[in-house]
């Protein structure tokens, strides 16, 4: 166990398909997150892994998942823009396009649920405010925040993020159901060590 420990990710591949195989998907992934990616199709195109091997990697990334989840004992306090990353970091990881989400709140922030509301290209999602605010008064929430990530990997918003959380701010001002932050998930580099942004930190919350 010990030595599992302090293995790296090829030797612990190595485990779950063999030397060969694990040596070839650290050659063309490169990185776990682009290696979680990968369909099961696209992993049955790696030279030596047939579906049970492909069943194990796609396994034991979705166990990391469910760990991840599993580790709230209560339903999460999510009052600022790191917990929001923190909880939804790992699901984001997993996207090869945008999918907007959006967290639903007690009145002590506390989650209730959260829900994907819509996918998007690479580059352009469609959300409606219908969508968004319906399953927030069937949960009787409080607030909700709203989350998306960008597969590209740079976190900055676009115009049309912007837009959209207005858009969901005015609405949820008639609703009285307020609208806490939209953060945005991308991938830390060397150049930019923090992996999201929170549009309410970067002032778009004010008028």
């Amino acid at each position: 166990m010990e030595l599992l420990e302090h293995a790296n990710n090829q030797e612990l591949l190595s485990h779950l398909a063999g030397p060969s195989v694990a040596q070839a998907l650290v050659q063309q992934y490169g990185g776990l997150t682009d290696l979680a990616r990968a369909s099961f199709d696209e992993l049955l195109n790696v030279k030596g892994i047939g579906k049970s091997k492909a069943a194990a990697i796609k396994a034991a990334f979705l166990l990391a998942q469910r760990l991840t989840r599993e580790s709230y004992v209560e339903s999460p306090v999510l009052d600022t823009p790191e917990r929001v990353a923190d909880f939804l970091r790992e699901k984001n990881r997993v996207y090869t396009v945008e999918n907007f989400q959006v967290i639903f709140l007690n009145t002590r922030r506390r989650l209730i649920a959260v829900d994907n509301i819509s996918q998007g290209t690479l580059d352009t999602i469609l959300v409606h405010a219908r969508e968004v605010f319906a399953p927030a008064i069937a949960r009787h929430a409080a607030a909700i925040i709203l989350a998306h990530n960008h597969p590209s990997g740079d976190p900055t918003p676009s115009e049309a993020d912007i837009k959209v959380t207005r858009d969901l701010i005015r609405a949820g001002q008639l609703l009285k159901i307020e609208v806490l932050d939209h953060v945005i998930l991308g991938r830390r580099t060397e150049e930019r060590p923090v992996d999201f942004v929170s549009l309410r930190s970067l002032g778009y919350f004010y008028s």
